[in-house]
């Protein structure tokens, strides 16, 4: 594990060889930046120096979904954010990512959703959780009717386990003053 973000490694993987070079060249200062070309590469590259895996979703090679069930698998011990242009849907939820951010991303949100997975490495994985449930959270209420949600077991099942985990963590994120404010900034959605 890093002792900074300067320190970090970040393997960003898409298919599309000018993509993933943009968002390597816009984070190349923050992090030690490295870059996939599909997934096939990404799981040439995965092992546990890589902290923040920055995946693509929609690749023709090996979709980005086979490429985090295969990290998972691994038992590798890297953040995952997926990148994508894939509307988030119920699918999400059983998804094992740790973030997941809709194209086009700015850098200030590509900077803060790696550094919140660099934070979330450093504590205990309660806090790790809580981000994945919260984040799937603000992808299901932007993207679906709050009548198809309220009765979605799904995702009372994820409210349940934010609420519990966000009461677990009260003590322990005290240097946290607003873990909420601090996610909601992050622009999950384009403009």
């Amino acid at each position: 594990m890093p002792d900074s973000t300067a320190d970090a490694t970040v393997l960003v993987v898409d298919d599309e060889k000018e993509v993933a070079d943009v968002y390597a060249l816009r984070l190349r200062n923050q992090y030690e930046t490295e870059t996939a070309y599909g997934g096939s590469a990404a799981l040439e590259r995965i092992d546990d120096d890589v902290d923040v895996v920055l995946l693509d979703r929609r690749m023709p090679d090996i979709a980005g979904d086979e490429v985090l069930a295969e990290i998972r698998e691994r038992d590798v011990s890297t953040r995952v954010i997926m990148i994508t242009a894939v509307d988030p849907d119920f699918d999400i939820i059983d998804m094992p990512f740790d973030d997941y951010l809709c194209k086009p991303v700015e850098k200030e949100d590509l900077v803060a959703a790696i550094d919140q997975q660099l934070a979330a490495r450093r504590y205990d994985d309660r806090l790790a959780e809580y981000l994945e449930v919260t984040s799937k959270l603000a992808l299901l209420e932007g993207e679906k009717t709050p009548q198809t949600l309220e009765n979605n077991e799904g995702v009372e099942s994820l409210q349940e386990r934010a609420e519990k985990l966000k009461r677990e963590m009260d003590d322990a994120l005290l240097e946290f003053d607003d873990i909420d404010a601090a996610f909601q900034e992050i622009g999950r959605r384009p403009d």
